[in-house]
């Protein structure tokens, strides 16, 4: 017997006055907010830093993403870190050498956290420096507000485990293993979810902060076992939709641009910014999508057998991104509403139906 409400229930349900709510596969959409969603910009200018390697250079390039011009254009200041940037790391090089997903500890929770904090919020570097790859509008002066970090596409290829596996639960007397590693066989699906559950100690006590994290991008098809590739998947809709559970400040927020990486319009050379079809993050009508409408948990823009994304990925991002980033600016703020599926996902409730297909 199908198990499914019937057309009947659908609509008495909508007869006695509560709303319904008639969902596709994967489809995830935001539902009426106590206070509306605000995407304008920031009304002045706002310090940001962008955590990164090779993927976000390229993302932030006015050659290549354009994400530059765009945080520009809705009034963020840009600062980066790099390769070589910032203090001496103990696992040699330099913080700004180390981003992969364990390394998240060492900047946020280890020893050495406010040595390398207290040079991140006096951030005065961006990588470029030529004509046309500088900020467009001027230095507000003063420490980072916003922090946006992002692990590199190694990070996306070697996850373990099952895509369901729950947080681990660590404590110094029982230490995560993946706390300050590299990529490598402590990356499992729990040990993730576990270590961006523990970031919300640190990020909890610096109310005066928005963290951004930007999920990692996904892996090329030829590089990446299908097992590895759903973990990926799964951990990503789970930091989308439940990294944030009983967080109870709105200075965190996520932007799934693994999930953004994985339709096209055809080709890696052509992005499916706007449609109806394949897989965004977005706003849209006021409310926030987190849509998989693509059963692919792969990159859908390499460059031949490279997973650095084309130039028509990360325009795809940079054209979805902004007005997420403002809306979480305003919440954080509370100039507007908190958004779902940016680190939390609805609350079944009377007033609420799924129909799952």
């Amino acid at each position: 017997m199908n198990s499914k409400p019937g057309v009947f229930r659908l609509l008495l349900l909508a007869v006695i006055g509560f709303p319904v709510l008639i969902m596709a596969p994967h489809i995830s959409l935001g539902v009426a907010q106590a206070q509306a969603l605000n995407p304008d910009h920031p009304p002045s200018a706002v310090k940001l830093v962008f955590i990164h390697h090779s993927v976000g250079e390229a993302w932030l390039d006015p050659g290549n993403g354009q994400l530059l011009q765009a945080l520009n254009a809705n009034n963020y200041y840009v600062t980066d870190t790099n390769y070589n940037w910032g203090p001496a790391d103990g696992g040699g090089g330099t913080i700004g050498d180390h981003t992969d997903i364990g390394h998240w500890y060492n900047w946020f929770l280890g020893n050495h956290r406010d040595t390398y904090l207290t040079a991140l919020y006096a951030n005065s570097n961006l990588t470029f420096g030529e004509v046309n790859e500088v900020n467009s509008i001027s230095d507000p002066g003063g420490p980072i507000t916003v922090v946006m970090f992002k692990s590199c596409f190694p990070n996306a290829g070697n996850i373990t485990g099952n895509p369901s596996d729950p947080p681990r639960q660590s404590s110094a007397l029982d230490p995560n293993p993946i706390w300050g590693e590299s990529v490598g066989g402590s990356y499992t699906v729990s040990n993730i979810k576990g270590l961006y559950r523990d970031l919300l100690q640190y990020f909890a006590t610096r109310q005066d902060k928005l963290f951004i994290l930007i999920t990692t991008p996904p892996t090329y098809s030829g590089y990446i076992d299908p097992g590895a590739a759903a973990n990926a998947r799964a951990l990503h809709t789970w930091l989308v939709r439940h990294w944030l559970d009983n967080y109870p400040y709105n200075n965190v927020a996520v932007f799934d641009y693994f999930n953004v990486l994985t339709s096209n319009g055809g080709d890696p050379a052509t992005n499916d910014l706007g449609a109806a079809t394949g897989n965004h993050h977005r706003l849209a009508q006021g409310q926030v999508q987190h849509i998989i409408g693509l059963n692919s948990n792969v990159s859908a823009y390499p460059q031949g057998d490279d997973s650095h994304p084309s130039t028509a990925g990360h325009l795809k991002a940079t054209g979805e991104f902004p007005a997420l980033l403002n809306v979480a600016y305003h919440a954080w703020k509370g100039t507007g509403g908190r958004p779902l599926f940016m680190g939390r996902g609805p609350k079944f409730s009377p007033g609420l139906m799924l129909l799952l297909q």
